[in-house]
């Protein structure tokens, strides 16, 4: 069995099939001439032949080497790589006859589409995801073509630009050097010579962030480099030149670069055109692009030089100018939404690989924490890591879970003696132990837990090289198959093309619903535009009600913060000043450097120190629990104690009772889901900043100090940079009452912006879409009907049986409008049937 059969399996949630393939010898050409009475016999039991037919009818189809259940058994795999290759070349039909590729093609009459389960659905779907989300994206293109320059039409065009397909899903992965960082990202995504490893190529550089992802235009491995600004490198190095401090790295980043005689070169050359002939994007601020066939290898061997600190003096080394190296890796839908991001522990000395740092932790859905094995549970850089982290990834950032992922756990001391049976029975004990280890030590992160639960926090112990290899343990036994099904989840959970179909659904109902002017009637009679108002006028009232309790109790929460910090700020800031551990010139040449760099400050050991967050960590104490109560991380929970969540028009019930409008309510139904979700994100991003805002602003009002104490040299200049830092806390402590104040109005800017987006957004669709003026359309008829089976065989199924999903009956009752439940056009047949034939 060779990488590719594995991988598939891998991807298709069929691993548990892999030792049958291997003992078959079932290597990429025979996977494709597989056979129905082939499958009947490799497969251990019915759910998994059904799903590997499925699967592998997919995968044949993406080939374009059949359009059914292997049609040609004895076709050779040049053949169908020449087919895939002429497939590229074929062109889309037009909008009207485009038929669904890799997909049953639906038919409301057909019974065996009633017993399919939403999942099957929901399989189908994501089968061909690529070409439903083109097709959509080429229909609703057209359309916007066709569209005249009335009122509505500009209102449909403005509604066809923002439909955007979701940013990607980011997930951190922190971990020093020999963890096995890089070889747990081969295993995970089935591409083992991807990332280079260990001492492989050099060693590793820890200011470097890697990002891996999907190549979705091709099939080439692909890379981006990006560079840090040649201003920055400049400043860095004149910097340098007049700094007595040690940064440690220093000197092995102008090694790098300019190689030894960098010492004896003068500073105006530094930056001559010369030095940089091999990457010249860096001096026009452009990102370097690299590419490979289709070997991992050669992308790795290409991207070594710009992520590495190599040991080969006659070879430039430019990592010490990159910021990030984005990774692109084609055929991998387990990274079709998902990034996987190798991060620095901790920030970084230059300021744009700094911010960038923090930005991608912020961003962040779930965080894999990497450590060895032998010393997970008490690995000082791993637990160091977290703790440093823990504020940007919890109520400063939009994380759901954090993952501690033990590595190398197939190694077992000296066991050439043992038998495999009793070597595999002997790991997994310990394995076991480590866990429980390990959530022993979460136990006692006092202020990690302020940041994260123990429901967001799970432990793995994982084994990269037996996944690859098995040979002591069997593939679910490395818990990569585990991983793996978290990334595919956080796929399955972010479909941009769902998103994408919903709302070209709606837009499309309401330009089918107002092609026909007997609905203007209806209109006037129904009464349902005074309903639709009422009740937005309501349902903004109950939210700015939730939103109104909300600041409250934070501004209770932060009232006790603020003497708890006035209180406790001067003894902080001693501990600070005089640590147990650390004395004499080790000390002044740290204090130095946290005052130069505004009181945060990253060691040669990777330390991270940063005064601004003890000083305001009182503060943050405070709010905490309230606030992730408030704004929760599990991303199916409602921030705003659910004011979002529990906001509606009540749209469903305006549907059920068959009102004439049908089409018209499902584009309002449409844009309500659609304006919810973008609010959800908005909210996400607006609470990073609130909540960060209280270590800013403190970082902000001892900027004088700081600066004053990075003056002083000499003799005594120790003890006057500590009376600097001091004598400005004691005079200053109005700073927190500022911090608490500039999160307030930080929380109430957010609460304003939701509010008016809210009004001003349903109130303009619930008015043109009921408007009674007669706008001239394009007929959409034909895309509407294939827009709507996407939808109905997905976005439907799924809406089904969605957890939480609440009825508006069930806590309000319709009022009766005239003519809402017998409109003109209402009867017993189906309202939109009776709409379109007129």
């Amino acid at each position: 069995m060779d990488d590719f059969v594995r991988g598939k399996l891998s991807e298709w949630g069929l691993s548990e099939l892999t030792e049958d393939f291997k003992a078959q010898r079932i290597d990429k050409e025979s996977l494709l001439l597989l056979e129905e009475k082939d499958i009947e016999s490799l497969a251990r039991c019915t759910g998994y032949k059904v799903k590997l037919k499925n699967r592998l009818k997919r995968l044949k189809e993406e080939l374009g080497a059949v359009n059914s259940f292997v049609q040609e058994p004895d076709l050779s795999l040049a053949q169908l790589e020449e087919d895939m290759e002429r497939s590229d070349l074929e062109v889309l039909q037009s909008t009207s006859d485009r038929v669904q590729l890799g997909k049953r093609k639906y038919d409301p009459r057909d019974d065996s589409s009633q017993l399919e389960s939403p999942t099957k659905r929901q399989r189908d779907f994501e089968g061909s995801e690529a070409d439903i989300l083109k097709d959509v994206k080429n229909i609703m293109d057209l359309v916007k073509e066709q569209l005249g320059n009335n009122k509505l039409s500009e209102f449909l065009c403005n509604k066809i630009k923002s439909l955007e397909t979701d940013k990607r899903e980011l997930v951190g992965v922190f971990g020093k050097t020999g963890d096995g960082k890089s070889f747990l990202i081969n295993a995970v995504i089935g591409e083992k010579d991807l990332l280079p490893s260990g001492e492989e190529n050099g060693r590793s550089n820890t200011s470097v962030m890697i990002k891996v992802e999907a190549n979705m235009t091709d099939s080439n491995f692909r890379a981006e480099i990006e560079f840090i600004k040649k201003e920055e490198w400049k400043v860095e190095m004149e910097v340098k030149e007049k700094d007595d401090d040690d940064d440690g790295d220093f000197e092995a980043k102008m090694s790098a670069l300019y190689g030894n005689e960098w010492k004896h070169m003068s500073s105006n050359s530094f930056m001559d055109a010369k030095h940089f002939n091999e990457i010249p994007e860096f001096l026009k601020s452009k990102k370097k692009e690299v590419m490979c066939a289709t070997i991992a290898k050669e992308l790795s061997a290409e991207i070594v030089r710009y992520t590495k600190i190599g040991d080969d003096k006659d070879k430039q080394w430019f990592w010490p100018l990159v910021k990030c190296v984005t990774v692109k890796v084609p055929n991998k839908d387990l990274l079709k939404h998902v990034t996987l991001v190798d991060l620095p522990g901790t920030g970084d000395n230059n300021k744009s690989r700094d911010r960038m740092w923090k930005e991608i932790i912020r961003d962040c859905s779930i965080v894999w924490i990497v450590a060895d094995i032998k010393r997970a549970a008490s690995d000082k850089e791993a637990w160091e890591i977290l703790e440093n982290a823990s504020s940007l990834i919890g109520n400063g950032g939009g994380c759901q879970q954090i993952d501690f992922i033990c590595t190398k756990s197939d190694i077992w001391g000296n066991s050439d003696d043992l038998s495999p049976a009793k070597k595999k029975e002997n790991i997994l004990k310990r394995n076991k132990l480590v866990k429980e280890n390990v959530k022993d030590e979460f136990q006692k992160k006092k202020y990690v837990k302020e940041q994260l639960s123990d429901n967001d926090f799970k432990v793995f112990t994982v084994s990269s090289k037996e996944f690859l290899k098995q040979t002591h343990l069997d593939e679910n036994d490395t818990e990569i198959p585990k991983l793996q099904k978290i990334l595919q989840n956080l796929n399955d959970e972010h479909s941009g093309t769902k998103n994408y179909v919903s709302g070209a659904y709606g837009i499309l109902s309401l330009i089918q619903g107002a092609t026909h002017k007997d609905v203007i009637s209806t209109v006037k009679e129904s009464g349902v535009h005074d309903f639709l108002q009422a009740q937005l006028n309501s349902e903004l009232d109950e939210v700015k009600n939730k939103m109104e309790n909300v600041h409250k109790d934070l501004k209770a929460c932060l009232n006790k913060g603020v003497e708890e910090s006035k209180l406790s700020c001067e003894k902080t800031l001693k501990d600070l000043l005089y640590p147990e551990k650390k004395t004499g010139s080790a000390f002044h040449m740290e204090l130095k450097s946290v005052v130069k760099k505004g009181g945060v400050h990253k060691t040669t050991k990777g330390e991270q120190i940063d005064y601004n967050l003890k000083l305001s960590s009182q503060l943050t104490h405070s709010i905490n629990e309230k606030f992730t109560k408030t704004f929760p991380k599990d991303a199916k929970a409602a921030p705003f104690n659910g004011a979002i969540k529990k906001f509606s028009l009540a749209t469903d019930e305006l549907i059920s009772k068959d009102s004439a409008l049908v089409l018209q309510l499902r584009f309002l139904k449409t844009e309500e889901e659609k304006l919810k979700a973008q609010l959800n994100k908005k909210i996400l991003k607006g609470k990073k900043k609130i909540y960060s805002s209280l270590t800013e602003t403190i970082q902000e009002n001892m900027q004088e100090a700081y600066k004053k104490a990075a003056e002083f040299s000499g003799k005594g200049m120790l003890q006057n940079m500590r009376d600097t830092l001091e004598n400005h806390m004691k005079s200053n402590k109005g700073m927190f009452e500022l911090a608490k104040n500039a999160m307030l109005g930080k929380l109430n800017n957010l609460q304003e912006k939701i509010i008016k987006k809210l009004e001003k957004t349903l109130q303009e669709s619930i008015d043109i879409s009921l408007s009674t003026e007669d706008y001239s359309l394009p007929d959409v008829s034909g895309d509407f009907d294939k827009v709507e089976k996407y939808y109905e065989e997905d976005i439907g199924g799924e809406e089904e049986e969605e957890e939480g999903a609440e009825s508006f009956a069930s806590d309000r009752s319709l009022p009766n409008f005239p003519g809402l439940l017998t409109g003109a056009l209402t009867s017993a047949e189906n309202p939109k049937q009776t709409l379109i034939r007129h």
